[in-house]
């Protein structure tokens, strides 16, 4: 008989933060359905490396995407997300935040993404326990 893991995650926010990177990863970046995420990675790398660097960037954040889909080291995923969602953020607030899609209020939304992702993986339902 297995046994039950009554620490199991809420498998549905799992899905929705993946999907975020997913969609900023494939849609935003790969596929260039908006071309304003080239323009911010070429304030960073330069127009001659823009497309390219996009394209890198698209395909870490779809394995982004997959990490956090198989719960590997999800601690560490969390960590890993928060990092480079601040660090984005904040260089994007400094550098492009003419380009981001709410200006400088962009980073108000990036910390409420990070608040869900501390609060899904340090404090959400999967450390209490169910009957």
């Amino acid at each position: 008989m297995a046994t039950e893991n009554k620490f199991q995650k809420p498998k549905f926010p799992i899905f929705i933060i993946a999907l975020v990177w997913i969609c900023n990863g494939l849609f935003c970046k790969i596929l260039n359905l908006v071309p304003r995420h080239q323009e911010i990675v070429s304030v960073f790398f330069g127009k001659e490396a823009a497309r390219e660097m996009t394209l890198v960037i698209g395909f870490l954040e779809i394995l982004m995407a997959v990490w956090i889909v198989s719960g590997i080291k999800s601690k560490w995923n969390t960590v890993t997300q928060i990092i480079i969602i601040g660090l984005m953020n904040i260089l994007e607030f400094i550098f492009a935040s003419d380009l981001l899609l709410w200006g400088k209020m962009n980073i108000i939304f990036a910390c409420i993404f990070i608040i869900f992702l501390y609060y899904q993986e340090f404090r959400g339902l999967k450390n209490k326990q169910t009957c």
